[in-house]
């Protein structure tokens, strides 16, 4: 169950950085759907590597193969099994990290925890992996697009760069105009120059990704343990490097008192409020406004510079990584992050109808 994603909507992955492919099996998808193929692979080539100088060098072609589920350009409601095959892999640029744990990977866990591992480029811990994500992630968008509910999310945050408002007062569609995937083109030139500095001195930075749902009809989320934004947390906290999570107002919303924070409902058809600090969510049930959240991830942990670590079996070591890494994972995060949002809407949308049926 480790391995699979959802209640109703369901993803099941496999696969691993250096192996033949990455694949996964997508399980209660809306029958009738029109499958665009253009769409899921234009949602790959958002995440795949090789896009710009402040990503990772691999290069891959990221072409998906629908194996089974969709019949004259629609879904079925069969599973959708899948798989992209990785043909670019440099395995031996590991061979020095085979008995070498990278400081603050997966390396020592996995190691810890299987008594094995695949060392190159972390095996299943390699954020390679997401790719699986992101074509069910763009399976659920084409099934939210029927129901007039869409994803953007953007890069908010470089290192201590970032932006100054919140996302009404930016124009979205703006987002894919640069690499680094912001809808601020100053902000975004002065993010790009950062990663390209920590870049060349062979370190890496973290940041933030926002995200905006739109269109949310209200009702998702259940009372107690299904909190829509507990799901929305555990989904954004399983992507890798991820560590923090916060949505509407979130911790800034501390200093304010409750008179400054509450949503003051407004006599429209249907209700609506006149602010929304709570991002959309109330009682952990989906109230019909904009659902916001932001996405903290951590700087990553291969650095192409020399480490003080550990071997195997305990001893002081010194590891200079080799290969094609990533200076700051956030422009090619950003497909993931919608897409694991798209999943669990689509998700909560699914058991939201069972229940009143």
């Amino acid at each position: 169950m480790s391995n699979t994603f959802g209640q109703l909507f369901r993803l099941t992955t496999f696969g691993e950085s250096h192996g033949e492919a990455i694949g996964g099996i997508v399980d209660g998808m809306p029958a009738g759907i029109t499958v665009d193929m253009d769409f899921i692979q234009h949602e790959l080539d958002r995440r795949r590597p090789g896009q710009s100088s402040i990503t990772t060098a691999r290069q891959e072609a990221d072409r998906v193969e629908l194996l089974s589920g969709v019949f004259e350009g629609k879904t079925t409601g069969c599973p959708i099994g899948f798989i992209v095959r990785n043909t670019n892999q440099h395995s031996s640029d590991y061979d020095n990290m085979r008995q070498i744990f990278r400081p603050s990977h997966a390396d020592y866990t996995y190691h810890f925890k299987y008594g094995m591992r695949d060392h190159r480029g972390g095996g299943r811990s390699s954020a390679r992996v997401t790719i699986s994500r992101c074509v069910a992630g763009a399976l659920a968008k084409l099934a939210l697009r029927s129901m007039g509910i869409s994803i953007s999310a953007y890069t908010s945050q470089v290192g201590n760069i970032g932006l100054e408002y919140d996302y009404k007062h930016y124009d979205l569609h703006l987002t894919e105009t640069n690499a680094i995937r912001c809808p601020d083109a100053e902000k975004a030139k002065e993010m790009i120059r950062l990663i390209e500095a920590v870049k060349a001195d062979g370190d890496t930075i973290g940041g933030i990704i926002t995200c905006v749902i739109k269109g949310c009809p209200a009702g998702l989320g259940e009372p107690e343990f299904g909190k829509l934004h507990a799901m929305l947390g555990a989904a954004m906290l399983s992507i890798n490097a991820v560590k923090g999570f916060e949505y509407g107002e979130g911790f800034a919303g501390v200093q304010a008192r409750g008179s400054e924070q509450n949503d003051t409902f407004l006599p429209t058809n249907p209700i609506s409020t006149a602010t929304n600090h709570s991002g959309g969510i109330q009682g952990g049930i989906s109230n019909g406004q904009d659902i916001y959240f932001r996405v903290a991830f951590k700087p990553v942990a291969t650095l192409l510079r020399e480490q003080p670590t550990v071997d195997i079996n305990g001893n002081e070591a010194m590891l200079t990584a080799r290969g094609r890494h990533d200076p700051c994972v956030l422009p090619r995060a950003v497909p993931v992050v919608e897409s694991m949002a798209a999943m669990t809407i689509l998700d909560a949308w699914l058991m939201n109808k069972t229940v009143k049926m």
